[in-house]
């Protein structure tokens, strides 16, 4: 069975996507940036401020669905400018436990939406259904 999860912001801001899809055990979130909640505003800063943005609305679309970062298994993580690279890292270990760190992919892109500098997607192990 696969469930299309959204919300009521997501819809607001008329985003042409699901947060999160559910697979099974497995949850599929959407790549999250730098934005404001329920907005398409990046927040100021720079890499650091969007890269602790976009963790936090990780952790806020894990939770919604009753889990933490430790449920996280595998990361797959956009910069705008792979110099950013060891910045970004800083802020991402802060979120998970030293030793359960998900698998993990990084990439440089030629352009994120939104002007954005980073952008992270994750799986999730929710159980079984």
């Amino acid at each position: 069975m696969i469930e299309f999860l959204t919300d009521e912001a997501t819809r607001r801001a008329g985003l042409p996507f699901s947060p999160v899809v559910r697979v099974g055990g497995i949850l599929y979130l959407s790549g999250q940036m730098g934005v404001r909640p329920g907005t398409k505003e990046l927040v100021a800063g720079g890499v650091l401020a969007e890269a602790r943005q976009a963790m936090d609305n990780i952790g806020a679309v894990l939770a919604a669905n009753g889990l933490g970062f430790d449920a996280v298994f595998k990361a797959t993580v956009m910069l705008a400018d792979m110099a950013d690279w060891p910045a970004f890292n800083a802020i991402y270990l802060t979120y998970f436990t030293p030793g359960r760190l998900p698998a993990r992919s990084a990439f440089g892109a030629s352009g994120l939406a939104l002007g954005g500098r980073v952008e992270i997607e994750v799986m999730a192990w929710a159980g079984a259904v």
